[in-house]
């Protein structure tokens, strides 16, 4: 049998459909996503030399990075912030789902749902800006206690610092924390609920032992989607922080495009994927008793 033979039958096969299906998606999936981490990657154990990536390979710039306090710090700031902003967005995100599952009419939640995207209608970077208006040292707040002789000179608690970012950050991925969330809440039965309080659990103690371990799940969504994501984040280091607290972001940024020396950059980017990645798994380990449905 000839290999045109063969290859027509192939292609004629279930098989062959299947691969002509999802050749499209595999190719452009490489192209945008294997293929730029595979050269970062490269770069990353290759010698920087002066304006341009010499061949040679090497681990100094891993060493580089774990080593220096400067990088060290700047990595651990931005793991710090990733993991506040987390946490906050989801503590503001699941009484708002909570109370939209199961204290909303259903004619009434696809409007509450429809609120809750306002948030993306508008750029995350006039989002950004806002925050920096309420927050900035002349911004609304100290513009507010002033005028009402709360205080006597601005605070600078609330500007330009890491709790700035971590406020920031919160009101821009709330929306991304909320809907998971909601999607779980909404597929809890009911009964379990009314079967609780009818052995005589209170509400409280209902919703500890019941609904919460039940919502896991959204949790475990909303905590990935936000924490991924905003460890790297570069908009709101510069605009709220005024570019003097760099985060990883900006730190790559410098090495790759001021110094030029992408080799380093690379490596400090490998290795916060490498941060990002443990903490995600350690975090679906510690939880995955609820996320098998406690079995």
């Amino acid at each position: 049998m000839s290999l045109a033979t063969r290859w027509a039958r192939f292609r004629k096969s279930e098989g062959g459909s299947g691969l002509a299906l999802v050749s499209p998606t595999a190719i452009y999936a490489i192209l945008l996503l294997a293929a730029p981490l595979a050269t970062i990657l490269l770069f990353s154990v290759l010698t920087d030399g002066y304006l341009v990536v010499e061949p040679v390979f090497t681990f100094g710039n891993y060493i580089e990075t774990w080593t220096n306090r400067i990088y060290r710090s700047v990595m651990m700031r931005s793991l710090g912030v990733s993991v506040a902003v987390t946490v906050l967005t989801v503590l503001l995100a699941y009484p708002v789902a909570y109370f939209v599952s199961f204290h909303v009419q259903p004619s009434k939640k696809s409007l509450w749902l429809f609120l809750i995207t306002i948030p993306f209608w508008t750029s995350y970077l006039i989002r950004v800006f806002l925050w920096k208006v309420i927050l900035g040292y002349n911004g609304v707040i100290n513009s507010g206690l002033m005028a009402t002789g709360i205080i006597d000179e601005p605070l600078t608690a609330i500007s330009y610092n890491v709790q700035a970012f971590v406020v920031t950050l919160a009101h821009a991925y709330a929306p991304f924390a909320i809907l998971p969330i909601y999607v779980v809440l909404e597929k809890i039965d009911r009964s379990l609920l009314e079967a609780g309080q009818d052995l005589g659990e209170s509400k409280f103690r209902t919703f500890l032992r019941v609904t919460l371990p039940l919502s896991v799940p959204g949790i475990a969504a909303a905590v990935l989607i936000v924490f991924i994501p905003t460890i790297g984040d570069y908009v709101t280091p510069n605009l709220i922080g005024g570019g003097k607290i760099p985060m990883i972001a900006n730190m790559i940024e410098v090495l790759m495009l001021v110094r030029d020396n992408k080799p380093l950059g690379a490596a400090i980017a490998v290795s916060a994927m490498a941060i990002v990645t443990a903490v995600s798994l350690l975090f679906l380990f510690t939880i995955r008793k609820y996320l098998r449905g406690q079995k």
